[in-house]
């Protein structure tokens, strides 16, 4: 869901009616889960989780006018979609994530490199990504993110 919305609120008010009290937790959840310094923002139109810019100035090597995203959510066709830069650029993390998720869900985990599609809204495991949220400060995620992507 990439949207020309201009506000978290615009972005939570635009979710389908079906998903809005599955996908409004989520956000609920990874918000108070937060580390210190990473902030809900929109971010490449959508509802992302990043380091600002008043903490990290250059911001994303790919787009420097956007902040530097570490995690996101999406209300696309057929899911919702959780999106943690950390599972992608961590393998150690990674591992935990999906056995955590195994041991948890009885559902078979969706994911991609770095999304987790939830295509049953009654089956986000919010304890788990609330859990996960909090694995990664803003220095480990810039540090990382400095390490492996920025040239």
């Amino acid at each position: 869901m990439n949207s020309n919305a201009e506000s978290i609120n615009e972005i939570l008010n635009n979710v389908p009616k079906e998903r809005i009290d599955a996908f409004t937790k989520l956000h609920q959840v990874i918000v108070k889960h937060l580390p210190k310094g990473f902030e809900a923002a929109i971010s490449y139109g959508g509802l992302g989780y990043v380091v600002p810019h008043h903490i990290y100035p250059s911001g994303y090597h790919c787009k420097p006018s956007e902040p530097l995203p570490f995690a996101g959510i999406a209300s696309q066709k057929n899911s919702i979609n959780f999106y943690h830069m950390g599972i992608y650029a961590n393998p150690e993390l990674y591992d935990w994530f999906v056995k955590k998720y195994t041991e948890q869900c009885k559902h078979k985990l969706d994911m991609g490199k770095s999304c987790v599609r939830f295509k049953k809204p009654d089956e986000i495991p919010y304890a788990l990504i609330g859990e996960l949220m909090t694995k990664i400060s803003v220095k480990e995620w810039i540090n990382m993110y400095e390490t492996i992507y920025k040239k």
